[in-house]
């Protein structure tokens, strides 16, 4: 597959076994706060099961840049996506806009398309009805490296 601008290809999904992580959770009100309560063992959670819905049609992507920052997706992350959904108005997809890779929030309007970055700095961007857009595959999940992030 070509990957135009230089962009480093994304990175397809392989599972050999499954990723096990202890699931200890706590319990947290949503209503009015109230004192810590017991923890409790949930046992083993399944990584695969809870992110990867199928695995042929699943990749990472690590973003470059802040223009997704105001939903929480900074330079340095890895967003999954998933090939095989649909995309809708309001979904944050990676898009191939003439040959070029980005991501951004996926506006379908009756008249135009636009793709909405999540950063008052930067513009929208109109999709010309002479461009060729090809929404490359909806992201599903962010994956932050807490403990490697600069602070802002």
């Amino acid at each position: 597959m070509f990957y135009p601008g230089g962009m480093r290809h994304s990175v397809p999904l392989t599972i050999d076994r499954p990723v096990l992580v202890s699931a200890v959770l706590v319990r947290v009100p949503a209503g009015f706060p109230s004192p810590a309560q017991d923890s409790f063992d949930d046992g083993r959670i399944d990584l695969n099961e809870v992110l990867i819905r199928d695995v042929t049609s699943t990749f990472i992507f690590r973003v470059t840049g802040d223009s997704m920052e105001g939903i929480g997706i900074y330079s340095g992350d890895e967003v999954l996506v998933d090939r095989s959904l649909t995309p809708k108005h309001g979904s944050v997809v990676i898009a191939v806009l003439d040959g070029d890779f980005t991501i951004k929030t996926l506006h379908v309007h009756p008249d135009r398309v636009v793709l909405h970055p999540e950063n008052p700095a930067y513009p929208n961007v109109e999709v010309p009805s002479l461009s060729t857009l090809h929404i490359w595959g909806v992201v599903v999940y962010g994956i932050r490296h807490i403990n490697q992030r600069k602070l802002h």
